[in-house]
């Protein structure tokens, strides 16, 4: 995610020469400065003394030990990427005075077509925000959320909305290979399907339900099959799902907590 909002804000023309890079990892920090021609740092120490805004690019497993050898100046900002990690554990190891954005990007930022949930807490000025719209719009669309507790729905619909796509994409395919379709032929209609699918969706005036309601003609073959997958709780099945992803988000942030 780190190399997609590199990437992301290169290509949106932000001055390479502003970015700095920190990882353990050394070539991973040549390819990046090859890359994208951006700065690297020997440590995360030396990135955070010439940052404005630190982006926390860290697998939550990891972010305490991390954040806890770290001194963070006033009036800097920091934004987290890591899902599950809510700002009073952030602020437990960095200071209280600390002004976090936490964000809730999504897979598809890998090619610059995202959907993030941001959210502020109290320390963050109306600069930091813009900043941070700035930095994750470079990847996608971003909304911010009033209340932390919401970026949990956010990761049940978009932090975790793709998988459920690409498993109804993955069995329409299925289908259409088993009544004899190619996989390439298959495929290939799956996918341009889905696309012209959302960008209608995005263009139209319509709501969703009513998209639907003119593709699904009286006694055709659209009514046939969504029939069948209403007689299978289609709806109710794929409401259940994103719940069961925002009950288990709100367990996550807790149990990263206590780690």
């Amino acid at each position: 995610m780190a190399t997609a909002l590199i990437g992301g804000l290169c290509e949106s023309n932000f001055d390479p020469a502003q970015l700095y890079v920190a990882d353990p990892d050394n070539e991973k920090i040549r390819t990046l400065v090859a890359s994208f021609g951006i700065n690297s740092c020997a440590n995360n120490q030396s990135l955070v003394e010439l940052s404005d805004v630190i982006v926390l690019a860290v697998k939550p497993q990891v972010m305490k030990s991390v954040l806890q050898s770290l001194l963070i100046k006033n009036g800097q900002l920091l934004l987290s990427i890591a899902a599950g990690l809510r700002c009073d554990s952030l602020q437990s190891w960095l200071g209280e005075e600390c002004a976090i954005v936490r964000s809730m990007p999504n897979t598809p930022a890998l090619v610059q077509c995202g959907a993030t949930g941001l959210y502020a807490n109290k320390k963050v000025s109306d600069q930091q925000r813009q900043q941070a719209e700035q930095i994750m719009s470079a990847v996608g669309m971003t909304i911010w959320v009033e209340q932390e507790t919401q970026l949990d729905t956010v990761t049940a619909v978009s932090g975790s909305g793709p998988a459920y796509f690409f498993y109804m994409m993955e069995a329409i395919e299925a289908a259409g290979i088993e009544l004899g379709l190619s996989v390439e032929t298959s495929r290939a209609l799956t996918l341009q399907t889905a696309l012209g699918a959302a960008k209608l969706a995005i263009e139209a005036e319509e709501s969703t339900a009513q998209l639907r309601a003119r593709v699904t003609s009286p006694g055709g073959t659209t009514e046939a099959a969504i029939n069948t997958m209403q007689s299978h709780q289609g709806l109710d099945s794929i409401k259940q799902a994103v719940n069961a992803a925002y009950k288990r988000s709100q367990t996550l942030a807790i149990e990263l907590a206590d780690s």
